[in-house]
């Protein structure tokens, strides 16, 4: 074996293990994978996707419960979809898997005007789909393949455009209240991905129906958070912990936390935090 060939196989299972290491660990701090679970895993043939699927079937010889494991794709009906890539693919590894037909591109297509962003409805469209899957067939657990870079471009996006302290959750209940949706690369970070998708070589699926729509906001968001990770590394681990440690009596949520009933003497979270910040601000 040449020493470019031992190198690259340790770089592998060194990646692959942090891998493990962070799914792992979101899984646990949020509950995500019980006892019993039917885990439904949806794949739309991108490099999260895939890397969500092979990591938690490697999981799954290993975990302390035991869960199955179900592939699940919307063929969407897309011009040029290439149809056999994931069956084929997913034979392969011997997992069970089911692909969804149904046309929302048409849809998509009809109700959104040339040139206009299509995500949101695309979006809409497949979630309402895939949940309708599994209430069907006793799925327990949808598992998206969000990892921790898309969090951090929604928590950006949310402040910029939409003026809310909101991100993606690791866990999550839907609207409905009939599902629980789990990201377990919500620790994951998206070169780590990257660069797994390359020792893989999985085959991967282009979405098409969007076209490159390169000013997309949440593409502006990508490139200022690959930005500030180049130019001051760790930040982005710094921001993403900081989702973990909320403070509602330092924000000013008056929903959050009751502002108009503070009272002398009362002690509240992060109250000596307050007090102290304001001295330091006072004394400069």
């Amino acid at each position: 074996m040449s020493d470019s060939t031992q190198k690259s196989r340790f770089e592998f299972n060194k990646l692959s293990k942090r891998l493990r290491h962070t799914v792992g660990d979101a899984i646990a701090d949020y509950n995500m994978i019980e006892d019993g679970d039917k885990v439904m895993v949806c794949l739309s043939g991108g490099k999260d996707s895939y890397t969500l699927l092979n990591v938690l079937m490697g999981l799954q010889k290993t975990a302390p419960v035991n869960f199955e494991l179900i592939a699940v794709n919307l063929d969407q009906k897309q011009p040029g979809f290439p149809e056999h890539v994931l069956p084929a693919y997913l034979e392969s590894l011997g997992v069970p898997y089911h692909i969804i037909e149904k046309d929302t591109y048409s849809v998509v297509k009809r109700v959104i005007p040339e040139g206009n962003t299509t995500c949101g409805l695309c979006s809409r469209l497949r979630r309402g789909t895939l949940y309708g899957y599994a209430e069907a067939n006793g799925i327990t657990k949808i598992a998206l393949g969000h990892h921790r870079d898309d969090i951090l471009e929604t928590f950006f996006l949310n402040i910029f455009y939409g003026g809310k302290l909101k991100a993606m959750p690791p866990k999550l209940l839907s609207d409905d209240k009939k599902n629980i949706i789990i990201r377990p690369l919500a620790y994951t970070r998206e070169k780590d991905i990257e660069r797994f998708c390359a020792f893989k070589d999985f085959p991967i699926i282009p979405c098409n129906l969007c076209g490159s729509q390169i000013n997309l906001q949440r593409q502006a968001m990508k490139v200022m958070l690959n930005s500030w990770d180049k130019q001051f590394p760790g930040r982005l681990e710094t921001i993403f912990t900081s989702l973990q440690n909320v403070a509602p009596s330092q924000l000013a949520d008056r929903e959050l936390f009751d502002f108009s009933g503070l009272m002398r003497g009362q002690e509240t979270e992060g109250q000596m935090l307050s007090n102290d910040a304001g001295l330091d601000v006072l004394a400069m």
